[in-house]
Parts: structure tokens; C-alpha cells; sequence
């Protein structure tokens, strides 16, 4: 009986072509990868994918409201009321009847009150006199305002001023008006008038000089 057996030959050449295959593929697969042709040939296979961005509709605002007019109205005129009120007749014209002409004296004038009595006041002085120079405006010592100021004061029971005013001005109103002070500084010892203090007006004079404030 005979036995068949492959040969050994055949067996190694179809080995060696399968590696030689294997190599090969090996190789172009490394030479597509190295120059891009496997990255070019799976984008022609594949399709590419297109994004879309979808912008949606904005809601539309509502309109603004319409403005508002004003309507001016004309202003509205009232016509006049017309009273037709009857006036009475007019009094009848006096007829005067022409009189002479008669010279009439003129009224004599009225002579003047008598002037009142002085009264003999008993006693009246100055209770307190202060200096001038204290009251001096050192603007006016500046300029060299110099003048003599008289002071009306009138006084109460006790003496105390109650009203001060310029009788005669110095010409100057810084002068006057220390004068003022001055004469509010006063004190006066009332008279008296058949025993009783009464109450008076004296006039005192203020002289402002700059001879006694050198």
C-alpha cells in the first residue's frame, strides 16, 4: 500500500510569499502614514460634517405706545352783558343871582402862643462826664479829623439818657457818631422844680482834638 505525502517544498514557498505580502503591506502602511496619503484617503471615504448654526428669531418688541397729543382748546370768550340801566334826569341847573361885590377884610393872623415859663430848675449837674479821647475814632486820628460836636440828651428821673442826637455837627460823621457814644455815656444829676426831680434836655458840646492826644 502506498502512502501520499505533500512535499515540503510547495509548503515554504507559499510561506514565503505570505510574508513577503505581510512586509509589503507593512511597508505601505507606514509610507501612507508617514506622507498623508492614509490621512487623504480616509477623508475621500468618509463625508464631512457640515455644522449648521441656527439662529433663532428674536421675539419682536411690541411697538411703542403712540404719543400722547394735546389738544389745546381755543379759550372760549364770554360776550359782554349789556344792562341797559335808565339813568336818572339830571337836577336842574341853580340858577344864582348876581350878587355886589363887597370888599371883605382879611382875617388878622393868629399871633403866637406866649412861650411857656422857663421853670426854674434847682440843682441839675452832670453825676458822670467821661473823656472825649476814649471815644476818639482812631480812623479819624489817622486822617486828622478834628471838630467840635454838640450832642442833645434828653434824660429820665434817675438821669440815664433815654434820647440822644447831633444838635450841631463837626462835619464829620465818624465824629458825630462818637459823639453819639459819648453823649449815651453821660450821666446827669436831675433838678428838681419846687422840690419834685423832673426830667430834661441838655445840649453838650464834644470837642475832638488831636493836640491833647499828642
Amino acid at each position: 500500500m502506498g502512502v501520499y505525502t505533500h512535499s515540503s517544498g510547495n509548503w515554504f514557498s507559499r510561506r514565503g510569499t505570505f510574508l513577503v505580502i505581510l512586509i509589503a503591506f507593512h511597508v505601505f502602511l507606514f509610507w501612507a502614514l508617514k506622507s498623508g496619503f492614509a490621512t487623504k484617503f480616509v477623508q475621500s471615504i468618509t463625508q464631512p460634517i457640515k455644522a449648521e448654526i441656527i439662529n433663532e428669531p428674536k421675539p419682536e418688541e411690541p411697538p411703542p405706545p403712540p404719543p400722547t397729543v394735546k389738544i389745546e382748546l381755543p379759550p372760549v370768550q364770554v360776550p359782554p352783558i349789556l344792562v341797559d340801566i335808565p339813568l336818572p334826569p339830571p337836577p336842574p341847573t341853580a340858577i344864582v343871582a348876581p350878587t355886589t361885590t363887597e370888599k371883605v377884610p382879611p382875617t388878622p393872623p393868629t399871633p403866637p402862643a406866649p412861650p411857656a415859663p422857663p421853670r426854674n430848675v434847682v440843682g441839675a449837674g452832670y453825676a458822670f462826664k467821661p473823656d472825649p479821647a476814649d471815644y476818639y475814632p482812631s480812623a479819624s486820628k489817622s486822617l486828622n479829623e478834628e471838630g467840635l460836636a454838640k450832642v442833645r440828651i434828653c434824660y429820665d428821673l434817675k438821669g440815664k439818657p433815654e434820647e440822644v442826637s447831633v444838635d450841631e455837627s463837626s462835619n464829620f460823621s465818624r465824629l458825630d457818631e462818637a459823639a453819639i457814644r459819648y453823649g449815651k455815656a453821660v450821666r446827669i444829676r436831675p433838678g428838681s422844680v419846687e422840690g419834685k426831680q423832673v426830667t430834661g434836655c441838655v445840649v453838650v458840646p464834644v470837642r475832638f482834638s488831636l493836640k491833647g492826644e499828642k
